[in-house]
């Protein structure tokens, strides 16, 4: 098994994101079953590998590097043209291509789709994030009836629904980083999170959206959006609410009833499980035996299949088409 170097910008403050704990966990999962290692290549750190260090090191074929951070894939990809890569892909929606040699981890399903439609030709493999352990219901009192962070919320839920919300019940605004989250989910009853506009204004898309999923793994009442990932394990009207809809009013007094009726307590268990460490390592363990064995293969073959192409008649009809209807609607 080759070792496995997880890329990242750097570990400092200047790049916390979801993104950057994401990477930090599923790199400490590998190191449980193989030989893996944190690599910065933008800032150095004391504690870890540094890429411009490292890489004249490390020979061809020996070492597989993975690379996350969406706006440096292009760059990375080309700086490491000479070493076996996988793309541990996050978010969508940065706009780049992937040569067939590099396999793609997906976070979610839904990134599993689009990079299924955009890069047919590459070895695709689903691996979702991590839930911790310390992220569970810890069967106490709740002195918070509703839990905001102010990091990717909406407009709307800050300007119109928590104004809504607090002159009715008590509401809990976070604006800054919390360093035990799962105490926080603990004492509260609803978790509030909307970050489709937050998304939408930065061009690219709900990568996995931890936080809800977490939430409801403390025995919270989650009102979310279902953007991109979310809706991988969001079911409006069954384990959550859809957030967001119609007028404040319909938010408002669904989010009072779930506080003065809450719905009987579920089992989440089924749902938080292919969350779980110990779920995960076992996909992790037969992933990184078949990306192995993709790289072997690699050393042996070249790439033949052709790639798709879409028919130029096909496209030059749908464009006429759109046109001619856009006449008649005028």
């Amino acid at each position: 098994m080759r070792s496995l170097y997880f890329l990242v910008p750097g570990v400092s403050k200047k790049f916390a994101s979801g993104g950057l704990f994401a990477e930090i966990k599923t790199c400490e999962l590998a190191q449980q079953l193989q030989s893996a290692h944190l690599v910065t290549y933008r800032e150095k750190s004391p504690d870890h590998l540094y890429l411009p260090e490292l890489l004249p090191q490390v020979q061809p074929q020996e070492a597989i590097f993975v690379v996350s951070w969406g706006f440096d894939i292009p760059r990375l990809v080309k700086q490491l043209r000479s070493h076996p890569v996988v793309y541990h892909a996050h978010s969508t929606g940065y706009g780049f291509k992937l040569p067939s040699r590099i396999p793609i981890w997906a976070v979610s399903r839904n990134s599993l789709g689009y990079w299924g439609q955009r890069a047919p030709n590459n070895p695709l493999f689903y691996l979702p994030n991590q839930i911790s352990p310390e992220f569970e219901n810890w069967q106490q009192e709740r002195d918070i009836d509703v839990l905001v962070q102010t990091r990717k919320t909406s407009s709307y839920v800050l300007q119109q629904l928590v104004p809504y919300l607090q002159q009715r019940c008590r509401v809990e605004v976070v604006n800054s980083f919390v360093p035990d989250l799962a105490a926080l989910f603990n004492r509260s009853k609803i978790y509030l999170y909307d970050s489709a506009e937050y998304w939408l204004n930065n061009a690219v898309s709900e990568g996995f959206g931890l936080p809800p999923l977490e939430a409801i793994a403390c025995g919270c009442q989650v009102f979310s959006s279902v953007n991109g990932a979310l809706a991988d394990y969001l079911d409006p009207g069954f384990n959550c609410q859809k957030i967001s809809t119609y007028c404040v009013e319909y938010d408002g007094d669904r989010l009072l009833a779930a506080l003065n009726n809450p719905p009987a307590a579920t089992n989440a268990q089924a749902l938080l499980q292919e969350y779980r460490t110990e779920t995960i390592l076992l996909r992790f363990a037969t992933i990184l035996q078949e990306v192995n064995h993709f790289f072997d293969y690699q050393g042996q073959y070249p790439g033949n299949i052709q790639l798709q192409r879409q028919n130029p008649l096909l496209v030059r009809l749908r464009l006429a088409l759109r046109q001619q209807l856009a006449r008649w609607r005028t």
